[in-house]
C-alpha cells in the first residue's frame, strides 16, 4: 500500500467541512476589513526566499523544499507566503493604484521539518499583508483584525507583543546578546551554539528548555531601542488598550524570520503545550526593497490552520445540512434522480442512492451520512404527486406537495442550522 508521504496529511470528510468553514469564516472576515485576494504560486525562485528571509535562518539553512528546473534555475516550494506577496508586488507595481495594499492569501506552505502535533511538511496558512503604511494604526489593524478571527471562531488566543527595533537600534542589542550567549555557549543546544554566532536573535525563539532558561535572563532589546521604535511600538500599544484589546508585553518575544521589523506579534493558545502559536506577524519596512522595490513599509501576519483545528473539541465539526433522495422501489428511481436534481440547482446540498440498495439499507445510509432530513419518493408518493418529508431524529414525516419542496425543504433545514462556532 503507497501511503501519503511524512509529514503530510490527508483531511477526510467531515473534517474538510469544517477546515472549509474555518477559512472561509477568515477570508469573509479579511474581506470586511477591505483586503483582496492574491494567489500565489506554490514555488518562486530560491533567491526570494534566501533574500527575504535572512541566510541565517532555520527556514532557509534547513528546512526549504529546494530543487533544479531543467533550465538550472534554483526553485523551492513556498515556506511561507510574505515574501512571495512581497515579490508579485514588486513585480506588477501594484503601489501604481495607490497605497497601502491590502491583500490576503490562503493555502498551501512547506517546510523540511520533524512532523508532530499542529506541524506538518505541508500545512495551510491563512494570511493578510498591509503593503505601503509607515503608522502604528496599521500594526493596530492587523492585530485587531486577527484577534477578531479568534474571538469569531470563540477560540481563546492570548496576544503577545514586542518591539525588535529596526536597523538603526538592532546591530547594538545583537552585539549584546552576542556576547551574553557567547558566556552560556556550553549550555546551549547544538544548533543554538551555531546561532549565538550567526544570528543571536533565533536562540530567543528557540524551544529547548535549556536554552529557553537561558533566553528568559537575556539582556531585553527594549533597552536598546531607538527614539522612534520605542514611540512607535508606544503607539500601537495605546491603540490596543484603547480598543480593549488584551495584550501581553514579552520583551524577549522575536519572529523566525529575519525581515521583521518593529512590531512582532503571536496569538498563543493557552491550552497548548510548546507548539501553541496560533498565528503570528508584525511588521516588515525592508522587505519590499530587499526584493528590488522601492522602500516601502509593510506589516502583516499568517494563521497556522493545522495548529488552529488543533483546537478539535471547542470548534464545531460545522457540515453543511443536506437532504437525502429515498428512493423505494423501481419506477421511484427516475424521479428520484430529477428531484435531487432540482434541489441541487436550488443550492440544497442533495444526495441519492446510486447501488440500488433496499429502503432499510438506504435509511442506514442517510443516518451515516448526518442527513438532517430525508425526501421519501415510493409507490403512494407517485400515485399521489407528493412527497414524504422524514426528519432523520425524531422519525416524524410529513406530506408535501411538489410546488412546496423546494421551500419546505428550505425551511426545514434552515431550522437545523448550526448556531454560532465555525
Amino acid at each position: 500500500m503507497i501511503k501519503a508521504p511524512r509529514g503530510t496529511a490527508d483531511i477526510l470528510p467531515p473534517e474538510s467541512a469544517k477546515w472549509r468553514r474555518v477559512e472561509k469564516r477568515g477570508t469573509d472576515l479579511f474581506r470586511t476589513y477591505g483586503y483582496r485576494e492574491i494567489i500565489l504560486p506554490v514555488m518562486e525562485y530560491t533567491e526570494i526566499f534566501a533574500r527575504g528571509i535572512g541566510q541565517g535562518t532555520d527556514i532557509v539553512q534547513k528546512e526549504m523544499f529546494t530543487f533544479e528546473d531543467k533550465g538550472g534555475r534554483s526553485l523551492t516550494l513556498r515556506p511561507e507566503a510574505t515574501a512571495g506577496v512581497a515579490r508579485a508586488f514588486v513585480q506588477h507595481h501594484l503601489d501604481k493604484a495607490g497605497l497601502p495594499v491590502r491583500l490576503y492569501y490562503q493555502g498551501p506552505m512547506f517546510r523540511h521539518e520533524r512532523p508532530q502535533a499542529g506541524r506538518y511538511r505541508q500545512f495551510r496558512q491563512l494570511g493578510v499583508e498591509l503593503i505601503g503604511s509607515p503608522q502604528p494604526v496599521a500594526d493596530a489593524e492587523i492585530i485587531m483584525l486577527c484577534g477578531e478571527f479568534f474571538s469569531r471562531l470563540s477560540l481563546e488566543a492570548e496576544l503577545v507583543i514586542n518591539s525588535v527595533g529596526d536597523t538603526a537600534c538592532r546591530p547594538a542589542y545583537i552585539e549584546a546578546l552576542r556576547e551574553y550567549l557567547e558566556e552560556k555557549k556550553d549550555y546551549l543546544c547544538k544548533d543554538c551554539r551555531r546561532r549565538a554566532v550567526e544570528n543571536p536573535l533565533r536562540v530567543l525563539d528557540c524551544k529547548v528548555e535549556s536554552c529557553v532558561e537561558i533566553a528568559a535572563k537575556a539582556p531585553a532589546l527594549e533597552g536598546f531601542l531607538c527614539e522612534a521604535c520605542r514611540d512607535h511600538f508606544a503607539e500601537v500599544v495605546e491603540l490596543l488598550e484603547a480598543a480593549c484589546l488584551p495584550f501581553r508585553i514579552d520583551r524577549h518575544l522575536v519572529r523566525g524570520l529575519d525581515y521583521y521589523t518593529r512590531t512582532v506579534f503571536e496569538f498563543q493558545d493557552p491550552q497548548a503545550g510548546a507548539q501553541n502559536t496560533l498565528a503570528a506577524g508584525g511588521r516588515y519596512d525592508g522587505l519590499v526593497e530587499e526584493l528590488g522595490g522601492k522602500p516601502t513599509p509593510a506589516t502583516g501576519f499568517s494563521i497556522g490552520m493545522e495548529r488552529v483545528m488543533l483546537a478539535g473539541p471547542r470548534l464545531e465539526a460545522g457540515e453543511d445540512a443536506g437532504i437525502y433522495i429515498m428512493a423505494i422501489g423501481e419506477e421511484a428511481r427516475s424521479r428520484a434522480f430529477l428531484t435531487a436534481q432540482r434541489l441541487r440547482s436550488a443550492g440544497v446540498r442533495t444526495t441519492l442512492d446510486h447501488l440500488r440498495r433496499s429502503p432499510k439499507a438506504q435509511m442506514r445510509e442517510a443516518d451515516r451520512g448526518g442527513f438532517p432530513w430525508s425526501v421519501i419518493i415510493g409507490e403512494e408518493e407517485l400515485s399521489g404527486g407528493f412527497y414524504t418529508l422524514r426528519d432523520m431524529s425524531e422519525g416524524k414525516q410529513e406530506r408535501v406537495e411538489e410546488s412546496e419542496l423546494v421551500d419546505k425543504v428550505r425551511e426545514s433545514l434552515e431550522l437545523r442550522k448550526q448556531t454560532p462556532g465555525i
